[in-house]
């Protein structure tokens, strides 16, 4: 029992070290497409990440190749996971303000929840959804307490409409990987699909690169192509999903509400944005909304056989 609490311990302060990394990085990325278009930045990251978590499993276990009958699965998980929800959410984020990213992402476990009652995952108790709704008013909190560069105007409705469309997409890759990963490992599982889904972002950023000086590229760009690369991607994913196999997609999906509460504090202290007195109570409401939903959900996952 003292092992059991300690393993959920360690894996409650990774995701909340992961919805720090996340949080960040919006604040990176957006800085580093000022220099590079978005295509171009997915270049030069994913083989970064692809090759960091590659090195990783090679010299951490004998059996590399995932068995062929869950081959189609996998690769359907890179595609969803690594390619459309990349593409919505660089694209999106260079159309909109990292503030509107951040918490527009927020959204996540109501669409992990929905997902995961509908596959017969796991059923949330009433605890569960309370928390969940704590969180979700605190993220409105947020979004009417800001100022206008946080607005959700027309002016950055193409982008806040490819962030949801992101969120849903993260979602079933959450919910659709639960099986999978429970059968191989987050480690594996998470390099597959970067895998699957690095050639393809890759081949997506060549006509941007060609068109790129990368020698006129500033240090602090290049700083964040490895800081997206290493820790956003490939440390955060393994990351999510040991969550998915520790604690539960719902549980886990949750831990993405406190991302632009990270957020909100980096622009605070990195950049002076100051925030307002709703979304310090909204940014207060996230955080019960999570212990109770953490604490209230004690039934552990069910994944369904083959």
């Amino acid at each position: 029992m003292i092992t059991q609490r300690k393993s959920d311990g360690l894996t409650d302060f990774g995701l909340i070290a992961l919805a720090a990394i996340w949080g960040v990085n919006f604040s990176i990325v957006k800085v580093a497409l000022n220099e590079l278009e978005p295509l171009a930045f997915n270049a030069l990251r994913f083989p970064l990440a692809a090759a960091a978590l590659g090195w990783i499993v090679f010299r951490g276990t004998e059996d590399l190749m995932p068995q062929r009958e869950d081959v189609p699965r996998i690769l359907l998980l890179g595609l969803i996971g690594n390619v459309l929800y990349q593409l919505a959410f660089i694209i999106g984020l260079d159309w909109t303000y990292a503030g509107n990213a951040s918490l527009l992402l927020a959204t996540t476990p109501v669409w992990t929840v929905i997902l995961s009652a509908a596959a017969g995952h796991e059923q949330p108790n009433r605890w569960v959804i309370i928390g969940i709704m704590g969180t979700l008013i605190g993220m409105v909190l947020v979004v009417i307490g800001s100022d206008d560069q946080l607005s959700l105007g027309s002016t950055t409705l193409r982008g806040d409409l490819l962030m949801i469309v992101g969120s849903i997409f993260w979602s079933v890759y959450t919910v659709a990987g639960a099986k999978p990963v429970a059968r191989y490992g987050a480690l594996r599982m998470t390099t597959w699909t970067l895998w699957v889904g690095t050639p393809i972002l890759f081949a997506a950023g060549i006509p941007s690169l060609l068109q790129t000086d990368l020698t006129d590229v500033s240090a602090q760009v290049w700083w964040a192509i490895f800081y997206a690369g290493l820790f956003a991607l490939a440390l955060a994913y393994v990351i999510w999903y040991h969550g998915v196999e520790k604690l539960g997609n719902s549980r886990t999906a949750v831990y993405s509400n406190l991302v632009p509460v990270w957020a909100l504090i980096t622009a605070w202290i990195w950049l002076g944005e100051r925030p307002e007195m709703l979304q310090l109570l909204g940014a207060a409401s996230i955080l019960i909304g999570l212990t109770i939903s953490r604490l209230g959900q004690t039934s552990t996952t069910v994944i369904p056989e083959v």
